[in-house]
C-alpha cells in the first residue's frame, strides 16, 4: 500500500510523526478518511476518535480535542489542543470533569461560561468513549 507522512501535533507535544497507510478523523463535516495521494484540503477537527495505521502495524487510536487537519502534497498535518492514547486517559478524572461540566451547564451563567462548559463536557465524554471502546486492549 502507498503511504503518506503524518504529523499529529498537540498543543503540548508532538504526538506522532511518521509514515501512515490510513487516517480517519472527526471533522465538522463528519468522519474524514485519508489515504495516500488524497486531494488537498483543510478541515476543522471536532472532539472525537483519531485512527491512524502506520505501515505493517495495527490501527492506533487517540482521543483528540478540537483543532484542524490539512492535507497537501501527500502529507497530513493534524493540529489539536490535546491528543491522548486510551492508556493515558484517567477514566475517573474524565468522569469527574464530565459531571462538573454538566453541573455548570445547569447553572445560569454567562454565554462564555456556558460555551466553556459545553467544550469541557464534549472533551470529557470523548475521552470516556475512547477509553471504554478500547477497554479490553489496555486493561
Amino acid at each position: 500500500m502507498d503511504v503518506f507522512q503524518v504529523h499529529i501535533l498537540a498543543a503540548d507535544r508532538s504526538f506522532y510523526e511518521g509514515p501512515c497507510v490510513s487516517l480517519t478523523i472527526s471533522t465538522s463535516d463528519g468522519e474524514m478518511g485519508i489515504l495516500a495521494h488524497h486531494s488537498s484540503t483543510i478541515a476543522a477537527v471536532q472532539p472525537g476518535i483519531l485512527r491512524w495505521q502506520p505501515p505493517g502495524e495495527e490501527v492506533q487510536v487517540a482521543a483528540v480535542s478540537p483543532g484542524m487537519v490539512k492535507v497537501e502534497h501527500n502529507e497530513v498535518l493534524v493540529l489539536v489542543d490535546s491528543a491522548e492514547r486510551p492508556e493515558e486517559i484517567d477514566a475517573v478524572r474524565a468522569q469527574r470533569e464530565a459531571d462538573e461540566a454538566q453541573e455548570a451547564l445547569l447553572q445560569k451563567r454567562s454565554r462564555q461560561e456556558h460555551q466553556i462548559a459545553q467544550a469541557t463536557l464534549a472533551r470529557a465524554l470523548n475521552r470516556l468513549r475512547v477509553k471504554s471502546s478500547m477497554q479490553g486492549r489496555y486493561n
